[in-house]
């Protein structure tokens, strides 16, 4: 049992869906050639002037509404001065004292107790370029590609003491950035990412510690883990006598260790100043009412619908809620079939199985809700067997088309073999009296024995209701 309890507060650096970056019209898409999308302005050449994106400053007001934030009625932008490579202009255009949001929370739930998270600000600013290491050649290349795409940063207070408090505030807000619809939040493409700041202090104190900061963080597995490890390294080094120093650290995955990188920067050591370039803001009531306003359905209301309308337990309704593309599936679906409860099951039990086992994934999906609608509503009119069901649903991961097409080719339709039907039945009672007697004194669990062998052999020439009241017919004579 540990001796300290550890305080933890996040930076949380979020890039916007916005078509072009914030101060210049170059593409803010991922990727692309080195250094392809850059201009003078967003490349910080001498005699340029940035052009403040409307579109990115009605997100981050989107981002303060749906994480419960005062929205400033006045706001302005700073310069943050640093030199590093991967800035070329040697400052970032931010905000310092008057920010776009201020005073928020979101609420988490870790193993079912809830815990509100203040936000202490969420600020826009512009992002910076990205340092390609080469190590073979020992050489570092600047792109700056990423330079200038729109960035909120979303700044809690120090409220977290585990890691897995932590993960489910990010699993959280990504969530409702997703929903709101200004940030993809796919981490492994760098539009999400953490700087977590961590300190440590004997149970019972009313100080904090000395705290730490990991940077640039961009994986729940790496967040989770580094937060493990920087704890467990202020513990030994208080438990020798030693001291926590105060610096930005660094961590290294492969090895599950931190390192330090450099000593930690307050605020003044950027030298903030107002930016001349970049007149200040007046929202107006009705410009925020009209921005609130086009804010979407939110998880939290959709898991409400999905409960009260369609009577899908809450359970349920957050598991499908708990990934976007998944519930916009889910709602293409019950507009084409008016029945969400088989849907949700079938997603859950089927489509989901198979992309936790790789076999499919929703962003190259081959077929939309529509047509996984159908094959739903076929097993539900007894059109086809679970197990065609099955067949079909594999051959539209790997290939696409309708479910009617693929059960017209490969013959997976119910046919309804009565005299097939009653040859196997009568077959499968005749070779197992034992189960029958079971049966017969009471014990209905061998019911299902009775089926399993009947699907098996019949393959679909007989659909399950006419093979159930067949079975207890004859068990019953």
């Amino acid at each position: 049992m540990s001796r300290y309890i550890p305080t933890i507060g996040l930076e949380t650096h979020a890039e916007l869906s916005t078509s072009s970056k914030v101060f210049c019209t170059c593409s803010a898409e991922f990727g692309g050639t080195p250094n392809s999308r850059c201009c003078p302005v967003c490349s910080g050449l001498p005699g340029t002037l940035p052009v403040l994106n409307k579109r990115a400053v009605e997100y981050i007001i989107k981002a303060g509404y749906v994480m419960n934030c005062d929205i400033s009625r006045f706001t302005k932008w700073d310069r943050k001065n640093y030199f590093y490579p991967d800035l070329p202009k040697a400052y970032q255009i931010s905000q310092m004292p008057r920010p776009v949001c201020l005073a928020g929370k979101v609420r988490i739930n870790v193993d079912g107790e809830e815990k509100d998270i203040r936000i202490n600000r969420i600020h826009l600013e512009e992002d910076a370029g990205k340092l390609v290491h080469d190590e073979v050649n020992r050489i570092s290349l600047a792109d700056y590609n990423r330079c200038g795409v729109p960035l909120i940063e979303i700044v809690t207070e120090p409220d977290f003491h585990s890691a897995d408090e932590v993960i489910a505030y990010i699993e959280k807000i990504m969530l409702l950035l997703q929903y709101a619809g200004i940030c993809d939040c796919k981490m492994e493409q760098g539009s999400i990412r953490c700087d977590v700041n961590i300190s440590i202090a004997p149970k019972g104190s009313s100080e904090l510690g000395t705290r730490t900061e990991l940077k640039n963080l961009n994986s729940l597995k790496a967040i989770a883990r580094a937060i493990e490890v920087e704890i467990e390294r202020q513990e030994e080094l208080l438990d020798n006598g030693e001291k926590v120093v105060q610096e930005t650290r660094r961590f290294n995955e492969a090895l599950g260790e931190t390192t330090a990188m450099r000593s930690k920067e307050d605020a003044h050591d950027y030298r903030y100043f107002p930016d001349p370039d970049i007149p200040p803001i007046i929202f107006t009531e009705e410009e925020l009412a009209e921005i609130r306003a086009s804010i979407p359905e939110l998880p939290e209301q959709r898991v409400a619908r999905y409960v009260e309308e369609y009577s899908i337990n809450k359970k349920d309704a957050d598991i499908i809620v708990g990934n976007k593309k998944i519930c916009d599936f889910f709602d293409e679906a019950t507009a084409a079939y008016n029945n969400p409860k088989a849907i949700a099951n079938y997603i859950i039990g089927e489509l989901m199985r198979r992309i936790n086992l790789g076999e499919a994934d929703m962003e190259n999906l081959k077929f939309g809700g529509a047509e996984f609608a159908q094959l739903v509503e076929f097993m539900q009119t007894d059109k086809v067997s679970q197990a065609n069901a099955k067949t079909i649903l594999r051959e539209m991961i790997e290939n696409g088309g309708s479910p009617k097409d693929i059960a017209d080719a490969q013959d997976l339709w119910i046919k309804e073999d009565n005299d097939l039907l009653a040859k196997v039945v009568d077959e499968i009672i005749a070779n197992n009296p034992k189960p029958v007697e079971q049966y017969k004194n009471g014990d209905q669990k061998v019911f299902g024995f009775f089926m399993g062998q009947a699907n098996k052999t019949l393959k679909g020439a007989a659909s399950p209701k006419a093979i159930q009241e067949y079975i207890r017919k004859k068990l019953s004579e």
